[in-house]
Order: C-alpha cells, then structure tokens, then sequence
C-alpha cells in the first residue's frame, strides 16, 4: 500500500517518465490483511498510511494544497490533506476486493446509464473518457456484473507494473481486457474491442509525453489554464464512435457513484466537422471534470502541480489535418 502512495509524487517536465517506486513484500502484507482480515481490519491499517505520507511527502502534500485550495474554494487545511489522500488510498484498497469479485462489500449506483445503453445498443461500441478522478476500477467492475456491458482497458502499463502484478496475482484475468498504449498494434487492438461490441475505458486528464507536435488544448481548468490531451477524442473521432465521460466517485464507507455523461456521438460526423466536435467534446470533459472536481473534492488524484508540471502547451493542428 506504501508504493500506491508513493506513486503520488510530485513530478518534474514528464510524469509519465518518472520510475515507480515499490515495495512489493509490503503491498503482498497489505493484500493478505486485506483479504484474510477483511476491509474493516485493511481501513484500519489504511488511515495508518494515509497519516504517515500526509505528514511525510511535503511535496506532494503541498501539491494536493494547492487543488484543493481551488476545488474547496477556500484555504484547505491538514484535515483536508489526510481525507484526500485517505480517498486516494481507500480507492486503490477497494480495488484489491473488485479484483476479486467482492463486489457484495459495496454500494454502487449507477447515473445515467440510459444513454450509455442506448448507444451499445447499436453494437459498435463506445469510448469511456475518465480521469483520475475516484476509481475507474468499478467501470472495469460493472463490465463483470453486466455481462452486455463489457469493458476493456487502455494503460501505459511501464509506469506501475509492480503494483498491476501484484493485482493480477489477485485476479489473472484483469489482464484479459487491457490494451497497453505505446505499441504499434494498440489502434487496431482498440479497433477489434469496439467491433466487438466493448467500451473502451481510458484516461484523458494527463498528457503522456514531451513532445511539442502531441495535441495538446488550452483549456480554463477550476480558475486557470491548463494542457488537456486531444489524443483520445482524435482516437474516438477518427474510429467514429460515441464518447461519454465517466467517473466513479468514492463517497465514504463502501458506497460508489458510477455517472456516465454523453460527451460526443462521432458516427455520423462528417470529415471537415471532425475538429470542431473534437475540440467541443474537450472542452464538455473539462467542464464536467471541473464539476465533479468541486462536487467531490477528495476524489481527484492527481499529486503534483497541474498547472504549470508537463509538457509545453502546442497549438492543435488546424481543421483538415485531424487523423
């Protein structure tokens, strides 16, 4: 559990560069308690962490002030420190039981999933744009339940694979349905998922490279600009599927509010409208992210400064070049 906390360090130009840290005998202690002892005895070993790196990791603590201060709308204090990264680690806890098909421990409420159906209703599938924002576990979760809702994965998988295998070896399966990015087959394994009738869940809250030419969008993000990744709605568009904003807030104790939003519907959208949907679509994410953001302060993850960390800020590609 130490490591998953860890993995919330402040990060310099690249986050997706950084190494992660781990103690896999610790995350194997944690998972046993876990298991063997049950949620309630996991919690307590939980609160135990959670106040350890609250006091511990100044530069992540200072990191999470300085969201918080903008999500709270006001100066956010140690109590607020803890229940963030209290939120943070409750949420990578519950996967450990999600994993393993627990999913009686919870209560988990689902928000507009009328649409959602109604768009795999046609079979070709959807995109699930999320953010680091509560657990994104429970989508994966609800594919199980719901048999016609299945739902594969994108990672960049390098930057926490100890933590992943220490996951897998709770559930060998949850490699099943997970499409690494970086590779030269990604697209069309995506591709395959879609015709498949699957969602397709990925995160769009953080840039993955260096790279000035990667399509980066300014967007006005809880009182101040920031960079957002266009990639995954280009991927939607260009695949030409619905898009719809997905989060799974923790709201205390073992209950989860899964809300599914419709962001962008790209199947019927001509070639020369593609940019303008996209960059529409993009900012409905930011403000929906930002929403939440104030709605459910504790449940967004990201530890570092993310206004001015990451790659510079490129202009997009102007109409006529999307892919």
């Amino acid at each position: 559990m130490l490591t998953w906390l860890r993995k919330a360090q402040p990060l310099d130009a690249n986050w997706s560069g950084r190494q992660e840290r781990s103690n896999v005998t610790l995350m194997r202690i944690m998972t046993w308690i876990s298991l063997a002892l049950g949620r309630p005895a996991g919690r307590v070993v939980l609160r135990l962490i959670a106040a350890y790196f609250t006091l511990c990791s100044p530069a992540a603590r200072h990191a999470s002030r300085a969201y918080m201060d903008r999500a709270l709308g006001r100066e956010a204090g140690w109590i607020d420190g803890f229940r963030h990264v209290f939120t943070f680690a409750s949420t990578i806890h519950d996967r450990i039981y999600l994993l393993n098909g627990r999913f009686d421990l919870f209560d988990i409420r689902l928000h507009g999933q009328e649409q959602l159906e109604e768009a795999m209703a046609r079979g070709q599938g959807a995109f699930l744009l999320g953010a680091h924002l509560g657990s994104f576990e429970v989508a994966r979760a609800m594919g199980r339940q719901h048999p016609d809702m299945r739902v594969a994965i994108t990672m960049y998988e390098e930057n926490a694979h100890k933590l992943n295998d220490v996951l897998q070896s709770i559930n060998p399966a949850m490699r099943r349905d997970m499409i690494t990015l970086g590779k030269v087959d990604a697209m069309l394994k995506v591709r395959d998922y879609l015709d498949r009738g699957y969602m397709i869940g990925m995160l769009a809250d953080r840039t993955l490279s260096q790279r000035a030419t990667d399509p980066i969008q300014q967007c006005d993000f809880l009182g101040a600009p920031t960079g957002f990744p266009t990639g995954p709605l280009r991927m939607a568009a260009m695949l030409r599927r619905p898009v719809f904003f997905i989060t799974g807030l923790y709201r205390g104790g073992n209950r989860y509010d899964v809300h599914f939003v419709r962001l962008a519907d790209f199947s019927q959208v001509a070639r020369g409208r593609r940019e303008a949907e996209v960059q529409g679509a993009l900012q409905r994410y930011v403000a929906l992210l930002e929403q939440f953001c104030r709605s459910a302060p504790y449940n967004w993850f990201n530890f570092y400064d993310f206004w001015h960390a990451g790659p510079p800020l490129s202009e997009q590609p102007p109409p006529g070049n999307e892919p």
